[in-house]
């Protein structure tokens, strides 16, 4: 089923791999470039692309070099990657995201500390900034909570940064609700101890997740937004507390009655394997489209689309050294591995230079097939 063709609403895939959001700091002052295009293309074989992680503002940033799509350079720079996949046949979303508290204060405007539900500090969290004139990883930085008359505007920079993504050409976009950042930071009450009607209950704590839902798709339609969540997931210093399966239960509900392009379900090494019982019960909570990702191989995906669980199986780091894995995993040819050390950075290395397995000498196949 992986390469059958499917339908999100009125976008129609080539087949159901799904490229993952992946953070890849290749973009200064948030602007996408030439190379940024062909990195996207290379990949646009997948049946759909999410990008990586766009700030919505500039106080959402956590990272040095990722792109933006808050400013109008910023939007026209995303036209070049809509434009380049798009010519391939693919299809992309941009994913939205604000971090929330794991940020580092060089990384917000003057230097003030980032924003949160809650001044709780993310304990040996980092994020890539500047300390001390050198750039790399920093621990980040103790967050400010959000005032109460802050939050309308958080919510109004999402539908702004969803409007610009109309206007640079995306088929849809992923608002980030997942691993730590801002709107799961919500979600969590060890994150959240506010006493207003954002903390507490069930249904304080995912108020804002589904008014930014609410207000984007006001504007540019429910049938073009998709969302991230990452149930058990600890990344960022997330706790596992005691009400998550009553959390997702409750949004799962409330994500059927908005009629969305799809719920993303992110797994950071505990769903498929301790908690595969939540993937089931999440299928009978929600009535939409499930994408899922983390750790997937072939096998696994297949097995998850034979069950009935998922509608969309997304790829992550596999696509970075196999821009072909459509191809790859359709014939069964080996993988090529990544390397780590060029994940992140602003060269070609390691972004664009991995080869098709097309491209490569008899000698070549030969020596992959033997690491595989």
């Amino acid at each position: 089923m992986l390469f059958e063709t499917f339908k999100i609403k009125n976008i129609e895939l080539s087949n159901r791999m799904v490229m993952a959001p992946m953070t890849r700091t290749r973009s200064k002052n948030g602007i996408m470039t030439e190379m940024n295009a062909q990195y996207y293309q290379q990949r646009a074989s997948v049946g759909l692309i999410i990008t990586e992680g766009t700030s919505i503002s500039d106080n959402s940033m956590g990272y040095l070099y990722v792109p933006g799509i808050y400013n109008a350079a910023q939007t026209e720079s995303w036209k070049l990657v809509t434009d380049a996949v798009h010519l391939k046949g693919g299809k992309i979303f941009t994913q939205l995201w604000h971090v929330g508290r794991v940020s580092h204060i060089s990384n917000q405007p003057n230097h003030f500390q980032p924003l949160a539900p809650s001044a709780i500090l993310a304990k040996d969290s980092t994020a890539w900034g500047i300390e001390d004139g050198v750039e790399g990883r920093v621990q980040v930085s103790m967050p400010r909570a959000l005032v109460k008359a802050e939050i309308p505007e958080i919510i109004q920079d999402y539908v702004k940064a969803a409007k610009n993504a109309m206007l640079a050409g995306f088929d849809g976009i992923e608002i980030h609700g997942a691993n730590g950042y801002l709107i799961d930071q919500f979600l969590n009450p060890d994150t959240n101890i506010r006493n207003d009607e954002y903390g507490g209950s069930i249904e304080n704590r995912t108020r804002i997740m589904l008014e930014v839902i609410g207000a984007i798709s006001a504007e540019i339609g429910a049938d073009k937004v998709g969302i991230r969540v990452s149930p058990y997931g600890t990344q960022h210093d997330m706790s596992l507390f005691s009400e998550i399966e009553q959390t997702y239960e409750y949004l799962a509900h409330e994500f059927s009655k908005r009629d969305m392009a799809y719920v993303h379900l992110h797994d950071q090494g505990l769903l498929y394997n301790d908690h595969f019982d939540f993937i089931e019960k999440f299928r009978k909570w929600y009535s939409g489209n499930i994408i899922f990702a983390g750790f997937l191989t072939k096998e696994k995906a297949e097995g998850l689309f034979t069950k009935g669980l998922i509608d969309l199986a997304a790829f992550g780091r596999p696509l970075i050294s196999n821009p072909d894995l459509v191809e790859r995993l359709k014939h069964d040819y080996p993988l090529h591995p990544g390397n780590r050390e060029t994940y992140y950075g602003y060269s070609i290395e390691g972004y664009v230079d991995y080869p098709r397995y097309e491209e490569l000498s008899e000698e070549e196949k030969q020596q992959l097939s033997g690491k595989n």
